[in-house]
């Protein structure tokens, strides 16, 4: 069981997190521990996925005009939790917060292992952006 929140990340949490994703190996190591604190910092939609006990598990970060377009910088969950619908929820509910399907176009740079992930969820692959 999970619930969905819309909330800021420290910079610590958030490296603890990617230490149990794969979502960090898409980071360049330069200035690393530097950087981090900019990006959790000015993100539109920042999301994270909590167990009970309040351990992060998921979290979407993205940046939006809130009138046409989301770009997903970051859609990680937890290598203990996958396969529960955590990913999925929070596309769902990062999508409903920028304005909803109807107005709103997702795009995002997928890793390659990820794209079967986004495929299921009726995203399409592009050649070139």
């Amino acid at each position: 069981m999970y619930k969905i929140h819309s909330e800021r990340l420290s910079p610590e949490e958030y490296i603890d997190f990617l230490k149990r994703t794969d979502l960090g190996s898409q980071y360049p190591a330069e200035r690393f521990e530097e950087r981090i604190p900019v990006l959790l910092k000015n993100v539109n939609i920042s999301l994270s996925a909590r167990n009970e006990d309040g351990k992060l598990v998921g979290i979407l970060l993205g940046l939006t005009d809130f009138a046409y377009w989301l770009y997903v910088t970051d859609l990680g969950v937890d290598r203990e939790y996958t396969h529960q619908g955590i990913g999925r929820s929070l596309m769902k509910t990062a999508h409903e917060l920028a304005g909803g399907e109807k107005d709103i176009a997702v795009y995002l740079i997928a890793m390659d292992k990820a794209v079967p992930f986004y495929e299921k969820l009726g995203m399409e692959k592009a050649d070139d952006v």
